[in-house]
């Protein structure tokens, strides 16, 4: 079971991913493990391959507010292909899980979580209002971990 978090710590709030990742290392149960990728779509199938359980955190951009988190069930339909495109990548995020889907390599249960971002400039820090969403996001991570524990 795997926690991945997608960003670009030079990149603002394209960060958000890697941070909530960082803050999980420690917290999760021992049967799960916790990855920081850049998003490419590549490393990610071959990341999630055989998991049964994966989470993913990424940096979205849906038009609402900065810090909205948005929770997707990847393993039940695609991603809204143009809210992911924080990435440099033109084989990212959305991609990777449609092309997961068509090989059947996705994980029986892929979750989502996109965090609302706004800034992107190289060199910039996190907003701290995409900070503040990191801990919220930390939180949802870890009760949506108790729920999938419970069911296993």
């Amino acid at each position: 079971m795997l926690v991945v978090g997608i960003g670009n710590a030079l990149r603002g709030d394209d960060a958000a991913g890697l941070l909530v990742a960082r803050s999980l290392r420690d917290r999760l149960p021992p049967s799960w493990r916790v990855m920081e990728l850049d998003g490419e779509g590549t490393t990610l199938l071959e990341a999630w391959a055989g998991e049964d359980r994966a989470i993913v955190v990424d940096a979205v951009v849906t038009g609402s507010p900065t810090g909205t988190i948005h929770r997707f069930e990847a393993h039940e339909r695609p991603l809204p292909i143009d809210s992911f495109r924080g990435s440099s990548h033109r084989f990212g995020l959305a991609e990777a899980v449609e092309l997961g889907r068509a090989l059947g390599l996705l994980p029986k249960s892929l979750i989502v979580f996109g965090i609302e971002c706004g800034r992107w400039e190289v060199g910039s820090r996190p907003s701290p209002t995409v900070l503040e969403a990191v801990d919220r996001c930390v939180d949802r991570v870890l009760e949506e971990i108790a729920g999938l524990e419970a069911t296993a």
